[in-house]
């Protein structure tokens, strides 16, 4: 699952004036001069593509005879893409345009620079992002994005973001507390108060975290009536990795499996090399053969 070349300059492309079968293309290639890097030639015929695996004979030369042939798809199989938005060399880049192609078995890309690379038999693994919003745009899955747009050493990676609405935690009405004013979040019943100014005590409900609540405890003394939207908390509504983060946590990030789900926390303030982290940790756990190159 998930082959792909190291580097796309393992990649070669070749133009052929015959139509694309197991036959012609190992009678074609077998014993045929390839370039030393070259391991996979995504061979073209007109429209029709398919890709093979070519073993040289010598590596030290910097052309040797093909020693193996091995045909990977056919144009059944496969489709041709052209797309300069797309880096190559970023697996997770290529991952996108595999789901725009859920029938295809191999699906190369002509990307940025002109460079060709694919992915064969792709599984990209799908991480759920839970995320409390506003504010928008949801800062941890931005974050999760920016990082897969450059990871040349990650596992082809799709995020499915899974916001959850604070206004959904409302009270149908009374005043409501919410833990700061940085989301310049107004509720539409009663008063909306933020902790972080430390309002006068009224009876509100805190939609918050147990931060929040041990806050609350701090400036007032008691524990208030209160609504949990940790995203942590909630429970899985679904298989598959989950990225979230929890306030509780100021340096660490949890790795630990949740009901037998891969599943990361990070700090409610995580940095980019923290989410990276965690990305790391649950391709990991989804796939305990992958590693860094």
């Amino acid at each position: 699952m998930n082959i792909r070349p190291d580097a796309y300059r393992h990649v070669s492309v070749a133009e052929v004036s015959f139509p694309l079968s197991v036959a012609s293309l190992e009678e074609h290639f077998l014993g045929r001069e390839c370039y030393r890097r070259t391991r996979y030639l995504v061979v073209r015929f007109g429209q029709e593509t398919a890709l093979i695996e070519v073993t040289p004979t010598d590596v030290q030369p910097l052309f040797s005879p093909a020693r193996t042939v091995c045909v990977l798809a056919l144009p059944v199989d496969t489709v041709y893409v052209v797309r300069p938005d797309i880096d190559t060399a970023v697996p997770s880049q290529i991952a996108r345009v595999v789901d725009e192609h859920p029938t295809a078995r191999c699906v190369v890309v002509e990307g940025r620079y002109s460079h060709v690379s694919f992915l064969l038999d792709p599984a990209p693994i799908r991480i759920r992002v839970r995320e409390v919003v506003p504010p928008h745009p949801a800062k941890l899955a931005e974050q999760a994005q920016r990082i897969l747009d450059l990871a040349e050493d990650l596992p082809p990676i799709l995020l499915q973001v899974e916001r959850i609405d604070l206004h959904s935690f409302a009270p149908a009405e009374g005043d409501v507390l919410l833990p700061c004013r940085g989301a310049g979040i107004e509720m539409s019943t009663g008063v909306t108060s933020y902790l972080d100014q430390r309002p006068p005590r009224t009876d509100w409900m805190l939609l918050g975290c147990a931060r929040s609540r041990e806050i609350h405890r701090w400036f007032y003394g008691e524990n208030p009536d209160y609504v949990d939207t940790c995203p942590r908390d909630m429970p899985h509504t679904a298989d598959g990795p989950l990225l979230t983060k929890c306030c509780l946590l100021e340096a660490d990030i949890v790795t630990t499996p949740v009901n037998g789900q891969p599943t990361a926390v990070v700090p409610w303030g995580a940095s980019l090399a923290q989410v990276r982290e965690a990305l790391v940790a649950l391709a990991q756990q989804v796939d305990p053969t992958w590693a860094r190159a």
